[in-house]
């Protein structure tokens, strides 16, 4: 299993998708670095729009992910449920 990343920006509008990564992916290791936080896993992240929205106290929509997305690696599935980062082997 290969390891896939999101890097966001390190402002306010991240700190709930961030807490929410958490939450959904127990396994997922949190780096602030600067102006960054980066984010990691084995084989697939989930940010799912429930979680967020919990968190942040507001309807959350996963295409708003990418206001504060820097980067990714790894293949991207998206709906209105979630945004997900995966490797398929």
């Amino acid at each position: 299993m290969s390891t896939v990343f999101l890097a966001l920006q390190d402002v306010d509008d991240s700190r709930p998708v961030v807490e929410a990564i958490k939450k959904d992916n127990p396994s997922a290791v949190v780096e602030s670095q600067p102006a960054m936080i980066r984010i990691t896993a084995e084989g697939e992240l989930v940010v799912k729009r429930e979680t967020v929205s919990n968190e942040s106290g507001t309807d959350w929509d996963p295409q708003d992910i990418h206001l504060i997305l820097i980067s990714f690696g790894g293949n991207v599935d998206e709906d209105d449920d979630y945004f997900k980062i995966f490797w398929q082997d």
